[in-house]
């Protein structure tokens, strides 16, 4: 009779092939990880190494290092967390050697935070805006064209000389918005303020957000640039600029990348004023 369950026996080199693998999914792995933010002063540095110890995912991985950080809990589920500076999901793998990096959401703000002006050139149409915008040692810049700029600068931003990068003779319209900071904040004197970027995954999402906005709207070129470092009242912060051949367009692909660069650019602004200092905290992004 047949038998009803037939053993195969392994080659040697199979059974120590499967003897490696079982010993490297209990492996202890080493990942460095940098906080920023408000959540560098709850962990009280700003990178550390971590050993992690299986499984090796996302949800582990923060689970052990709220573990070993424990006064990050008081930012209960607000906390982002990212690997190899990418938004990372909780099934995310985690290897050896990788770069996490914690931090509280990105600076949003409210529309008392920053001011900004949204001005039209080539059509002489010019908009006020009120908004609550957020704003590497010199210029860091990811990838783009000469009218394709995504860019981080502790020196103080030239307005008028970004909008000129993305101007074509065959568009009708740049619009440029400018997010600078303002004196008072809900009654609050604000003295100055601090930038402070993760600045790899900032480029790496400004420039995301230039391919979206490419393929969301009708625009010929989208430059972004945002301030780190202290800013004075007044400094410009951010300057978004965009053209296009018609002004609509412009306008819209302006409006949407202000809104989703301050849920999903890893920049934090810190407001110092006459009684004290505090983070500014966003509504946190929905990756």
């Amino acid at each position: 009779m047949t038998p009803r369950h037939r053993r195969f026996a392994l080659p040697a080199h199979c059974k120590f092939l499967n003897v490696a693998m079982q010993t490297t999914n209990k492996t202890v792995i080493s990942v460095r990880v940098l906080f920023f933010g408000a959540a560098r002063d709850a962990a009280a540095c700003e990178e550390a190494e971590l050993k992690l110890n299986p499984p090796h995912d996302s949800a582990s991985a923060f689970a052990q290092l709220l573990n070993a950080y424990p006064d990050l809990r008081r930012f209960g589920k607000s906390l982002l967390f990212a690997v190899n500076q990418e938004y990372a999901e909780a099934d995310r793998e985690i290897f050896d050697g990788d770069e996490l990096a914690v931090f509280p959401p990105v600076s949003g703000g409210s529309e008392n935070k920053l001011t900004t002006e949204t001005r039209s050139h080539g059509e002489d149409e010019t908009v006020d805006e009120r908004a609550a915008d957020a704003g590497s040692a010199d210029v860091s810049s990811a990838p783009g064209s000469q009218r394709v700029f995504f860019e981080l600068t502790t020196d103080p931003i030239d307005v008028g000389a970004i909008a000129r990068r993305v101007v074509l003779a065959e568009c009708g319209a740049t619009v440029t918005l400018d997010g600078y900071a303002r004196e008072w904040t809900r009654g609050r004197r604000t003295l100055y303020l601090v930038y402070e970027a993760y600045a790899p995954m900032a480029l790496r999402e400004m420039k995301s957000l230039g391919e979206q906005a490419h393929k969301k709207f009708e625009i010929a070129h989208i430059g972004i640039v945002h301030r780190t470092g202290r800013l004075e009242i007044g400094e410009t912060s951010v300057v978004i600029a965009v053209s296009a051949p018609h002004r609509r367009a412009a306008f819209e692909a302006c409006e949407w990348a202000i809104r989703e660069l301050k849920h999903t650019v890893p920049i934090w602004k810190k407001e110092f004023f006459e009684d004290g200092e505090v983070w500014v905290e966003g509504e946190g992004s929905d990756r």
